[in-house]
């Protein structure tokens, strides 16, 4: 059976996270420690001690998940058919499949983060939640609403999108997609319109950031986010790459086409089980294991 590692996103981090992987692994404990240096401030204690407040803010989020998701791939005895991640969670995808060395990946998800923070207090947005209707009447009442800003941001699985963008457009759009018939439009506690237009500053500054990096072809195929299909071209994955922070996280149709490519087993390498629960609405028949 081909097997796919797949990683959470920001949202998975929870206090203590990879204290346990850090206390029983010397490998593990080497790749902290290296993060440690390389971000100038000590992880760890965040991870580790700090509150559940201390883990949302993007600046300390960002690199926990990434981090801990990549110490998780570590331990696995297997070589994965494939990888995909959860937006964030496509940094440590393309780490395990060998696109970037950890330590590019690592200063890569730095700057994501700081960047996203700057555009987050300069392009004030927010998020919503969408249960209980399909996809094409979520994307038709964000299109109807041509003043505003509101897109599509994830689509995590089938009858569950999040839309982003200000907050006069999640506002409108929420009223109008409970009068579609969705059985809840609710707003997320989040610090921006993240996968929307309103991230644009963040991505240009990211984007300089790509660029400087090398990629190497990948070990396995990288289902990426904005394409929801196979990339193993290291100019494709780098640009979508840079398209990922305005454009929307294609959950649901990565693991359709992971699934019609034969991949019938997912481990998730990162905090929690967020993942298998999204997958297990796409693909019902799909292995699911926490990795």
């Amino acid at each position: 059976m081909k097997t796919a590692l797949v990683f959470p996103g920001q949202g998975a981090q929870t206090p203590g996270m990879g204290k346990d992987l850090y206390e029983r692994d010397a490998r593990v404990k080497a790749v902290f420690e290296q993060a440690n240096d390389i971000l100038g401030f000590r992880l760890t204690d965040i991870m580790f001690d700090g509150s559940a407040e201390d883990l949302t803010e993007t600046r300390y989020a960002q690199p926990a998940i990434f981090v801990h998701s990549v110490a998780v791939a570590m331990q696995q005895s297997f070589s994965p058919d494939a990888v995909a991640g959860h937006s964030l969670g496509e940094f440590s995808a393309l780490v395990v499949a060998g696109v970037f060395p950890f330590e590019a990946g690592l200063a890569l998800v730095q700057e994501r983060a700081l960047a996203m923070q700057e555009a987050c207090e300069s392009e004030p947005g927010t998020m919503a939640a969408v249960l209980g209707l399909d996809d094409a009447s979520v994307e038709s009442v964000c299109a109807g609403i041509s003043t505003l800003v509101v897109v599509p941001a994830n689509y995590n699985c089938p009858g569950q999108l999040v839309i982003s963008g200000s907050h006069a457009g999640i506002e409108e759009a929420c009223i109008r997609l409970k009068e579609a018939g969705a059985k809840r439009a609710l707003p997320l506690k989040v610090g921006g319109a993240f996968h929307s237009p309103l991230m644009e500053p963040a991505r240009q500054r990211l984007e300089a950031a790509i660029r400087r990096t090398e990629l190497s072809a990948p070990r396995c195929p990288v289902y990426q986010n904005v394409v929801a299909c196979a990339v193993t071209d290291p100019e494709e994955i780098r640009s979508n790459l840079i398209a990922q922070l305005t454009g929307p996280v294609r959950w649901t149709q990565s693991v359709q086409a992971m699934w019609n490519d034969g991949i019938h087993r997912f481990v998730e390498a990162g905090p929690g089980n967020v993942l298998q629960g999204l997958i297990r609405k796409v693909a019902p028949e799909a292995d699911l294991v926490s990795g």
